[in-house]
């Protein structure tokens, strides 16, 4: 098949090696026309990942991206998915790898896609680990069987194991809530506050991930699954994990400006955690931990997040 991958971070690029493994034919549609110059000439990323050997795919500037494609997968920030979509030539179908929400409507970044068949993809990929061939796996979800069975069968290997789902809404607030339950976690890491609170925290955080796609219609056994429960885990424990450090760099002393800057890649929580708690407000839903989160990105102490959780009323599990 013959892909083009929007987005060279280094999901995309990670990605981009998955596919090109596979036998795809792929074309890397970059930021800029710099970077895709570079990766024409030296096969390799110099902005991310620069250890992946990108010999044989064809990089070009994102406003230069063909439409003679088979599918178009999407890896950019999610404040920037809707402006990405809304531009793409063709009508080839969409898998989307962003994990987050469109912080202008507050919506999954699916619907986001007109006209257009479309697919998520989640699960615990470190792209840094994928990159080197280390094994994973992934879910594939769509309203659309066909398109989900055709990528599962472009996608799958020996060391990238894809699985297909049909819970849209499920897989897309995991991999948006997972984020910001990780800036937490790091923030425990940074505190020093142990593997018991940790664990904790990442547990009652699927708790609260599970309540609100029951409230938006997801079914209950993705959270449990690898978009879920698997993403959850990587993203919280990671030393790869940007929410996560992020959290870490917050807990010891930087502002979320200070910490986006020093990991220097997008950390989607610190974009997403308001939007989920806009969406959690609508639904009528109560997520301590994104709302402790929220208040901490807003000044909040963190002492004081650690009390007030550790300080709420008793209940049932």
């Amino acid at each position: 098949m013959r892909f083009l991958v929007a987005g060279a971070g280094s999901w995309g690029t990670a990605f981009t090696h998955v596919l090109r493994e596979r036998g795809h034919d792929v074309v890397l549609a970059c930021h800029t026309r710099e970077q895709a110059i570079a990766i024409n000439e030296t096969g390799r990323n110099p902005r991310s990942l620069p250890g992946v050997d990108l010999r044989g795919v064809e990089a070009v500037p994102l406003g230069d991206a063909p439409a003679d494609v088979d599918v178009v997968v999407v890896a950019v920030p999610s404040k920037a998915f809707a402006g990405v979509v809304a531009g793409l030539p063709g009508s080839a179908p969409v898998l989307s790898l962003t994990k987050g929400l469109d912080p202008g409507t507050g919506e999954r970044l699916s619907t986001c896609v007109q006209n257009r068949p479309v697919a998520v993809l989640s699960g615990p990929n470190m792209a840094e680990e994928i990159a080197v061939g280390l094994p994973t796996a992934a879910v594939i979800a769509s309203d659309d069987g066909y398109l989900a069975g055709q990528l599962q069968h472009a996608i799958n290997s020996s060391v990238f194991r894809a699985y297909v789902n049909q819970d849209v809404i499920g897989v897309e607030l995991c991999a948006a809530a997972k984020n910001v339950i990780a800036l937490a976690a790091g923030a425990v890491d940074g505190l020093d506050l142990g593997d018991n609170a940790k664990a904790s925290l990442i547990t009652r955080g699927l708790a609260e991930m599970a309540r609100l796609g029951e409230a938006a219609g997801a079914r209950p056994e993705t959270f449990s699954g690898l978009a879920g429960m698997g993403d959850l885990i990587v993203t919280c424990w990671s030393r790869h994990g940007r929410n996560r450090h992020a959290g870490e760099l917050i807990a010891q002393g930087r502002s979320p400006e200070e910490a986006a800057a020093e990991i220097g890649q997008t950390v989607e929580g610190l974009t997403t955690a308001p939007v989920l708690h806009r969406l959690s407000q609508r639904l009528n839903v109560e997520l301590p931990i994104t709302e402790g989160v929220c208040a901490v990105l807003s000044g909040q102490s963190l002492t004081g997040l650690v009390s007030g959780l550790m300080g709420r009323q008793p209940t049932e599990e």
